[in-house]
């Protein structure tokens, strides 16, 4: 459910106050002492909804841009921005906005006051203190994730700040492999933590969690060379995801984009009318001033500015390969518009609502379902060896798209179950934000991507710059090695 927008403003005053460095360019507020807030349970609790408002914020446009622009399967819509083009073909450099962590920094700095403060505040009842800590500790993880994926290494910050006059306020870039630790950790204290009842899907619960971990755990097993134990932690997660009850596949793809928080549905950011103005989804539609009035919504999307990137010729072919497909249609869309004698293209996730002219970006933006959880099991078995049952979990994916049991045949090797395991992700999860991870994670990021075949020996190249807004506020910020020429 949505949050209320009374109760939103509410929850930003509470937080309001959260400070961090000025070098993370996070803008600083102003010096507020601890005994203004974090008096009781209600205390606690409106932080934990502010700190979802920031944890939303901070990826709702960033999130494409650093997990899946990078694919070279995106390039230009009805026109062309030279900042999309840098990320589309790998061009990256410290001046552009999404080498910028600030607003995660931010939303990490709320997660850290919240342990630090809630432990000593009382709550009449235990399980809603532990289930605020769960989510702190789960958003930090979240967002250490992708700090630690985006940028390499980085500052580890584990305590709130709440005034320009702390200590610390100038921290050194810690080591990758730090980060990747904090990450588990905090993973292992949510799940200690977090309430077996819960099943929110907009919010931390023990399978939000669990999915994030089999993510992480795989990451580390594939990317990081963590070993058997990675990989034997990533089964148990994403096991421990499959066997809960509360989730399923939807039966018809369309579904799950249609009924938010739906039965597939494991952690979306749920957003409501004018906390959410545009983020990614937007640059995807069509400008509503090129579209005969009879066309719009009927049947073509339409947004109230430019359409700034889409899918290349050649991802738009393997998302149609199969006519039976289901996905395709929702994945993208095409109309010949006979009067304006044009044909438009869009996609139909994430799209919100067309009321009294104006687009509504309301939709929630779908982070894990449980297709993801299917299709991790089977890289997870694959690595493992156990073809026959990763060719189970992947045929439960390919048989809802296609209308086919067992499409995948049982004789497969294990080369072809990984290549069908990409295949299926490339399908499934068009525009969700999560196919450069695929990418890297799977080891094809080099032959896949026309813009980075015969760059593997260049330093850093599948990580970002450090902004030079960061660098230039803080003496103790290096570059990223290979963005430093």
């Amino acid at each position: 459910m949505k949050l209320r927008i009374n109760i939103l403003l509410l929850i930003l005053a509470t937080v309001s106050f959260s400070a961090c460095h000025g070098d993370l360019n996070i803008t600083q507020k102003s010096e507020v002492s601890a005994n203004s807030m974090w008096k009781n349970e209600n205390d606690a609790t409106s932080a934990m909804y502010g700190l979802h408002n920031k944890f939303r914020s901070a990826f709702s446009t960033g999130y494409i841009y650093w997990g899946e622009y990078r694919t070279g399967l995106w390039g230009d819509g009805m026109t062309t921005q030279t900042s999309r083009d840098q990320v589309y073909q790998n061009q990256l450099g410290p001046d552009h906005g999404y080498a910028n962590w600030g607003d995660l920094y931010t939303t990490i700095n709320v997660a850290n006051l919240i342990l630090k403060y809630t432990p000593s505040i009382s709550f009449a009842n235990e399980s809603n203190k532990n289930k605020v800590l769960a989510n702190a500790y789960y958003v930090r993880a979240f967002c250490y994730y992708w700090i630690g994926r985006i940028w390499g290494d980085a500052p580890l910050l584990l305590d709130g700040f709440e005034s320009d006059k702390q200590e610390g306020l100038f921290p050194v870039r810690e080591s990758a492999d730090k980060i990747f630790q904090q990450v588990g950790d905090d993973l292992n204290q949510a799940l200690s933590l977090m309430p077996s009842t819960v099943n929110s899907r907009n919010m931390a619960s023990p399978a939000a969690i669990n999915i994030l971990k089999a993510d992480y755990s795989l990451w580390m097993y594939k990317v990081r060379n963590g070993g058997t134990t990675a990989l034997n932690n990533a089964q148990s997660a994403v096991t421990a995801v499959l066997s809960d009850a509360n989730y399923k596949l939807e039966a018809n793809y369309g579904n799950i984009f249609k009924n938010e928080l739906g039965p597939e549905i494991i952690f979306a950011w749920s957003y409501i009318q004018d906390e959410y103005t545009d983020g990614y989804p937007a640059d995807f539609l069509v400008p509503s001033q090129y579209v005969s009035a009879s066309a719009i919504e009927n049947p073509v999307k339409v947004g109230s500015h430019q359409q700034w990137c889409f899918y290349t010729e050649a991802y738009k072919t393997l998302l149609s390969e199969i006519p039976t497909d289901q996905r395709t249609k929702v994945s993208f869309d095409t109309y010949f518009d006979k009067p304006k004698n044009a044909t438009f293209q869009w996609i139909n996730k994430f799209a919100g609502q067309w009321s009294n002219s104006t687009r509504i970006f309301d939709a929630d933006i779908i982070v894990y379902r449980y297709a993801d959880a299917l299709l991790l099991d089977a890289e997870i078995k694959a690595a493992s060896n156990k073809i026959p049952e990763a060719i189970t979990s992947l045929n439960k994916v390919a048989a809802r798209a296609y209308g086919i049991t067992d499409y995948y045949s049982s004789t497969l090797s294990a080369e072809q179950v990984n290549d069908a395991i990409l295949n299926e992700r490339l399908k499934e999860f068009a525009a969700e934000g999560k196919l450069w991870w695929d990418y890297i994670r799977m080891g094809v990021a080099f032959q896949k991507n026309p813009y980075l075949k015969g760059r593997e020996n260049e330093k850093n190249v599948l990580l970002w710059p450090v902004s030079a807004t960061s660098i230039n506020k803080n003496p103790n910020i290096t570059q990223t090695e290979g963005y430093d020429k």
